[in-house]
């Protein structure tokens, strides 16, 4: 597949944007696939959505790469890429996809109302459209370091090779876009965006997930740019997520094509186990959330996870019956498809606390984002069985410490991402926690040949092959300004 980011056809555009046709979440948005016309921003707009949420929690990229270096999951029989042997082909559907059909259709969507007559309503679905393309790019910065940004979809100017930006460049621009986008969304209350599947449509709940990305993207950055980072929270974290009632997702429903895109509803999934790293710290906790992210084995019926990494090759290795796989909510075919959630903006305020910024109070916050955790856990599955007994308790077993904050809210942020892959591993590389103590909690594979790039974990995913090619120029001048193009070349925030 080829390396440029091309326009795509409209007909592929169509049937994107109308996989989620029939969601009751969604507005009517049934049309005629067959006319040869330019797609509608609605149309737009929800392909991009639900094709960025596709490929995040697809068994491809957030199974075999990202929750395998959040190491949340084992691998069953492809253990080669819970060893870092990135798959070429699962790297080349990320870069592309999000490039060519999401970020795409968000930038065509800019562009087509940009000819229009001006309206609070293209207004407000333009502010989502360029929020939405922040989300998307901050997680390729996080993912790739350099990528490009400002260069790419110039195609009227011929460009289709394009440079890529600095990483931190990067983030300058996402926290400048948020920001204009934020007096956009605030300036138009009770305005709904057409063809908007996470919120249908809402400039207020858009305004609130911008000031929670601003949050994201801030913290990120806190051990680089401190005095930057502090600045920005301040600001914002009083307009983000202050409930589990402001979730951003994407909701899927138990008809396909809008199943959760890892689900079982239709065979068994042996692909993946829950790891012993996760298991084994949540079991010595008391943590109520266990029975939800895992399920009992096949051969014992005991909640049981696996050492990370363990080669299928190994004769000592127990038959896959031994093991827990993720939970039945877990692969679920209405399982949501979570952007962000009020349990992270908590651990987010939690850890600026901790570090001296003025948002309060760090254990507050810390407490807070735990029982938001569980509590969307509990809600989501209809669970009777986690009482306020077994939450308190819980909380008792792990106190907030000011002394080992890291540690501390380094484990609880990554247990409540739980299973959004990528989010977890950026944090894991970011934080670089242990155990709540000081004792490891992650561990190198623990059977087989690993790749030597990034013996531990990776802390990047290296650029695409085609690229070395396609986009040479480009790609060594990325290539050179990151330090390298390997798993191990850390970003420019990783300063742990």
């Amino acid at each position: 597949m080829t390396n440029k980011i091309l326009t795509y056809s409209a007909a592929l555009l169509l049937l994107a944007a109308t996989a989620f046709t029939g969601c009751k979440k969604l507005d009517d948005i049934n049309h005629d696939p067959t006319k040869p016309t330019t797609a509608e921003p609605q149309y737009l707009l929800a392909g991009a959505q639900k094709a960025t949420m596709d490929l995040l929690y697809s068994g491809l990229q957030n199974g075999y790469i990202a929750m395998h270096y959040a190491q949340y999951w084992s691998a069953n029989s492809r253990t080669d890429d819970s060893r870092y042997k990135l798959d070429e082909g699962n790297n080349s559907t990320m870069w592309n996809n999000l490039y060519r059909i999401s970020l795409n259709n968000l930038e065509t969507i800019v562009r087509q109302n940009s000819t229009k007559p001006a309206t609070p309503e293209l207004a407000v679905q333009t502010a989502v459209a360029r929020v939405s393309s922040c989300w998307i790019y901050q997680i390729l910065a996080d993912a790739y370091g350099n990528v490009p940004y400002s260069s790419t979809f110039q195609l009227d100017a011929g460009n289709l090779k394009p440079a890529y930006d600095d990483a931190k460049g990067v983030y300058t621009h996402l926290l400048d876009t948020l920001q204009a986008q934020i007096g956009i969304l605030e300036g138009n209350k009770g305005v709904v965006a057409k063809g908007d599947a996470i919120y249908q449509g809402s400039s207020e709940k858009w305004a609130k997930l911008a000031h929670s990305l601003m949050l994201r993207i801030a913290i990120r950055m806190a051990d680089a740019d401190g005095a930057k980072a502090k600045q920005i929270i301040e600001a914002h974290y009083q307009q983000a997520f202050s409930s589990n009632d402001d979730n951003a997702q994407l909701v899927y429903l138990n008809a396909a094509p809008n199943k959760f895109p890892f689900n079982d509803s239709e065979r068994e999934i042996p692909d993946f186990f829950v790891s012993a790293t996760m298991m084994d710290y949540m079991q010595s906790t008391n943590d109520p959330r266990l029975p939800i992210y895992a399920r009992p084995s096949k051969d014992d019926k005991a909640l049981k996870g696996m050492p990370y990494g363990w080669a299928s090759a190994d004769a000592t290795r127990p038959s896959p019956g031994h093991f827990s796989y993720p939970g039945v909510q877990i692969y679920s075919a209405t399982m949501p498809g979570i952007l962000m959630n009020y349990a992270e903006v908590e651990f987010i305020l939690a850890e600026a606390a901790a570090r001296g910024m003025n948002v309060g109070e760090a254990a507050t916050h810390y407490t807070n984002g735990i029982k938001a955790s569980v509590d969307y856990w509990k809600k989501l599955t209809n669970s009777n069985g986690i009482t306020d007994a077994m939450v308190d308790q819980f909380l008792a077993k792990v106190p907030y410490s000011a002394a080992d904050w890291r540690n501390v809210i380094g484990t609880q942020k990554w247990l409540a991402l739980y299973p959004q892959g990528f989010q977890g591993w950026f944090e894991r590389t970011r934080l670089n926690f242990k155990k709540p103590g000081g004792q490891d909690l992650f561990i190198a594979p623990v059977s087989g040949s690993m790749d030597a790039s990034a013996p531990f974990v990776p802390y990047r995913l290296t650029y695409l092959v085609t690229e070395q090619s396609q986009n040479q120029a480009a790609y060594n001048d990325a290539a050179k300004a990151i330090g390298g193009d390997q798993k191990g070349t850390k970003l420019w925030y990783n300063k742990f």
